[in-house]
């Protein structure tokens, strides 16, 4: 089933809720990587700044970051308030939600972009999703509308809150918040969303299968996993491109360029792939990422972008925790 109802999400949480059933062709988590993301939550636990924010790298008390460190503690089934992580998801919130400008913008006082909008409004509408906190909903809305407002002729978004030009890497961020808010309950018009896939396939390179930054430039890994994973979570499963983007990744699982970025969307899209191409997969994410953590528990290979372990061990916890099924937006 690739849906789950809304009412059985909201209420069927206690203080951990269990885990939504696994279709028949799931994986199941290995024990070796239970305790290793344990020990990556712990890691992001102890990283956590005073104001409730995380900083990685160049991007201090950034509301990405922090969406990212958040999103880790959700796929592991953790919520506000609630269990051994509780007031480090509690303390996360009420920082995204004090970034949220007057016009909806979450970027705070210290600058961002639409990158840092997008994932501050995914980590908020999951969170609203889990939580039914009421200081949450008006921000979500607002950041939403902005959304909506910002986009441009030909269905995308760029790095600022208006209609101008476009790419892949921005446009699928603001595409995967409105869908989780759109879970989550908030209305968003079936337009926006058409609209931006339309923007998504014309980033298609129908010569290697992979998807490019912009229509018509070079394809990527990480590009091709973000079109691969939206188009999934969008609805359009039987999609003809899909079937060569999956092999484009295959083929391209240790690229080194966005690497990260690149497998939070790959992890993901292949899981709604799912059978044999899900299963190999999984089993080469454990692999590879097991044995590069460190020992205080970060995952932190160097990243030429910038980015650093708060970030990777994030999205190494996000990944291997997709068998887990606890994250809305990613739900088969």
């Amino acid at each position: 089933m690739r849906t789950l109802s809304l009412t059985l999400l909201l209420f069927s949480i206690v203080t951990l809720p269990a885990a939504p059933a696994l279709d028949k062709d799931e994986v199941k988590m290995p024990e070796a990587a239970r305790k290793a993301t344990a020990r990556g939550l712990a890691y992001l636990a102890a990283k956590q700044n005073s104001d409730g924010s995380w900083s990685d790298g160049r991007y201090p008390h950034n509301p990405a970051i922090t969406a990212f460190a958040l999103l880790a503690f959700l796929s592991q089934g953790h919520i506000p308030n609630q269990g051994t992580y509780g007031k480090e998801i509690a303390k996360g919130t009420r920082f995204l939600l004090s970034c949220a400008r007057e016009d909806g913008y979450l970027i705070g006082t210290r600058g961002g972009n639409m990158y840092s909008h997008g994932m501050a409004t995914l980590a908020l509408a999951e969170l609203w999703g889990v939580s039914q906190d009421k200081a949450i909903k008006p921000a979500l809305k607002k950041a939403v509308d902005l959304i909506v407002a910002s986009q441009n002729k030909q269905g995308g978004w760029r790095y600022s809150p208006r209609p101008a030009d476009a790419d892949i890497s921005v446009t699928i961020m603001q595409v995967m918040a409105i869908r989780a808010a759109k879970n989550a309950g908030i209305h968003v018009k079936d337009e926006v969303i058409k609209k931006a896939i339309q923007y998504v396939k014309s980033c298609h390179d129908q010569r290697t299968g992979g998807y490019s930054y912009q229509p018509g430039s070079a394809p990527g890994f990480a590009r091709t996993a973000a079109g691969v994973c939206v188009l999934q979570l969008t609805g359009e499963y039987k999609d003809s491109n899909i079937p060569r983007s999956v092999q484009y990744l295959k083929d391209h699982f240790n690229e080194r360029e966005h690497y990260w970025y690149g497998h939070y969307y790959a992890s993901h899209a292949m899981h709604q792939v799912g059978g044999k191409d899900w299963q190999e997969w999984y089993e080469k994410m454990n692999k590879v990422f097991l044995p590069i953590q460190k020992p205080d528990g970060a995952w932190d290979s160097g990243d030429p972008h910038g980015s650093g372990p708060v970030y990777q061990t994030s999205i190494a916890v996000i990944g291997l925790s997709v068998p887990m099924n606890y994250l809305p937006i990613f739900q088969r």
